[in-house]
């Protein structure tokens, strides 16, 4: 049986962010990215340790101020390249081996995220714990239906879903959803032993799209600071 007390959050951090350079820092609404991500998941009911992997300095130190517990992360780790589930590898040895803490869950929150809140956090734990799957994933329904998508030979354009191009109306084509990059609770096990986050039994936790936003890009960041600073109006 799973406890609470075996239930950590990891929140990958690096320094090298090339799209928004200083990303993780980059002030939103006067606080930096990463505050958002930190304030909420501290009011957790389920977490009993929230942990930031960064190889930065200035990131260290921000995720100090806000009471984050933080693992340095080797370089080597925080490459554009580097997959996800190394950087929680690097993270669930130094706590079972250093620590002598040994988590059942991790829950990985992206730090590019500001609008997730902490119930989504709860919502998406507690749905992989009644669940008895192998992970639960955040998802929103998507913008398009990927029915009006397509691929290009040249200038030629190649549906993505033959017949897509029969459906005229949104209405008429199935709802889609995409992973929103918010919330990711898994197993421990799958990470250590199968290398890699997501595992053959993943679940959906279902987000607003007004809360999906997952900057990755100057205007993603303007359009998140936006919506934030209409929201303090309110």
């Amino acid at each position: 049986m799973i406890r609470e007390s075996d239930i950590v959050a990891i929140i990958p951090a690096r320094g090298g962010s090339k799209g928004i350079p200083r990303k993780n820092v980059k002030l939103l609404c006067g606080k930096p990215l990463i505050y958002y991500t930190i304030n909420e998941a501290k009011k957790s009911k389920y977490l009993c340790r929230l942990i930031v992997s960064t190889e930065d300095g200035e990131i260290a130190e921000a995720a100090k101020k806000f009471k984050a517990e933080v693992i340095e992360r080797p370089a080597e780790l925080a490459r554009d390249d580097t997959p996800s589930f190394l950087v929680c590898q690097h993270v669930i040895r130094y706590l079972e081996e250093i620590k002598n803490f040994y988590p059942d869950v991790v829950v990985v929150l992206q730090p590019t995220s500001p609008r997730r809140i902490v119930e989504d956090v709860d919502r998406a734990i507690e749905k992989f714990l009644e669940a008895d799957c192998d992970t639960v994933v955040s998802v929103c329904e998507a913008e398009h239906p990927p029915h009006w998508m397509y691929t290009l030979e040249g200038d030629r354009m190649k549906p993505v879903i033959p017949g897509g191009e029969k459906i005229f109306r949104r209405r008429d084509a199935p709802k889609v959803y995409r992973l929103n990059g918010a919330v990711y609770v898994t197993s421990r096990d799958i990470i250590m032993n199968e290398n890699r986050v997501l595992g053959n039994d993943t679940r959906a936790y279902i987000m607003p799209i007004e809360r999906s936003i997952d900057i990755d890009t100057e205007l993603d960041f303007q359009f998140a600071d936006l919506l934030m600073k209409k929201g303090e109006r309110r």
